[in-house]
């Protein structure tokens, strides 16, 4: 059993939160993304937050540093768009496995450093693995509802390179997160699975899905109670919601899965709902007192924030989660392959 296990049963573990938010303080303009190994790159690049780990690595260090400061145990690595689909955008699907590893060896080498500071806090890396920008469930055409941008296959090709990049650069769990569509998803954790016998390795997998609207549902068309079914037959380190919803919003959705579930559960909301602009006002105390009810009901091990947090939401959680003990674990967690 890995450190990071042992761990939830014992304390609320604590994620970081977002990292697109802390970015656009830096304002980086098109050369910053470029620098100079990219001047000359075909297409725009602005926006491609992944190439940062390589173009501005000391700005994503910083971020993880803030975070682990913040009370984080556990950082994400900066490649929620790391797949040869995503990466087609700006025509770097050849970039992707240093994209993966570098982002990787970035956010493990501050883990490093801020335990040795303090050996009693382990810090761990989480290699986020995001949905992509394609669905394998619907068409994206109203016109033919039968086409597929995406297929299984291509999807679980793309994943698993995406991992085995992550693995190499050392991170201690892999994420499949913000899933809007549990086959998307299934291709992720069919492609660890696959990656995990090929090298022997036992690492833990967490995932976590996205409720779109107040239906209650994926984009996919699933309650939480079916997302959870969809999936549970995969031994998994957590599963949870992330992104779309405030914590508030997600209170229901996370008692459906903390009732019926053998994982540890795990929450990263936004900082409320967006506002008219797009932008998410709620202050990170509201935002905490807020997540007090996870934490009253033992719904939650893993608390964190996605859109809109910072590391001063992310201490405001910490604050108020270190009083509470994490739900209880039904039974012992096992992350083998299956």
């Amino acid at each position: 059993m890995s450190k990071i296990e042992e761990l939830l049963s014992q304390k609320i573990l604590i994620l970081d939160g977002a990292m697109g938010t802390m970015l656009q303080e830096y304002k980086f303009s098109e050369e910053d993304f470029r620098e100079k190994r990219f001047a000359d790159w075909p297409v725009s690049l602005k926006g491609n937050n992944d190439l940062l780990s390589i173009t501005q690595p000391e700005a994503i260090a910083t971020i993880h540093r803030k975070y682990f400061e913040a009370g984080a145990d556990i950082v994400e690595t900066n490649t929620f768009s790391g797949t040869t689909i995503a990466m087609a955008d700006y025509q770097m699907e050849e970039l992707v496995y240093e994209l993966n590893y570098e982002s990787a060896r970035v956010a493990k080498k501050v883990a490093e450093e801020v335990t040795a500071e303090n050996p009693e806090k382990p810090r761990f890396v989480a290699g986020a693995m995001g949905p992509t920008n394609k669905t394998a469930s619907m068409s994206p055409d109203v016109n033919d509802p039968g086409f597929r941008a995406i297929s299984f296959k291509e999807l679980k090709v793309a994943y698993k390179q995406q991992a085995k990049a992550l693995i190499d650069g050392g991170v201690d769990v892999l994420l499949v997160e913000t899933v809007f569509d549990t086959l998307n998803a299934k291709a992720a954790l069919f492609a660890i699975d696959e990656l995990k016998e090929e090298l022997n390795v036992d690492i833990p997998v967490m995932v976590s899905g996205t409720i779109t609207d107040a239906s209650g549902r994926t984009l996919s068309g699933q309650t939480a109670e079916a997302f959870l079914i969809s999936i549970s037959h995969i031994p998994l380190l957590s599963i949870g919601f992330n992104c779309a919803l405030g914590a508030k919003q997600l209170t229901p959705h996370l008692e459906a899965v903390a009732r019926n579930t053998e994982f540890g559960v795990s929450a990263y909301p936004n900082a409320g709902l967006p506002n008219a602009f797009g932008e998410y006002d709620q202050d990170a105390q509201e935002m905490a007192n807020q997540i007090r009810e996870y934490l009253e009901k033992g719904l939650v091990n893993i608390l964190g924030g996605c859109c809109g947090t910072t590391p001063a939401h992310i201490q405001a959680i910490a604050e108020i989660a270190k009083n509470y003990q994490p739900r209880k674990l039904k039974r012992t967690l096992q992350t083998q392959s299956i």
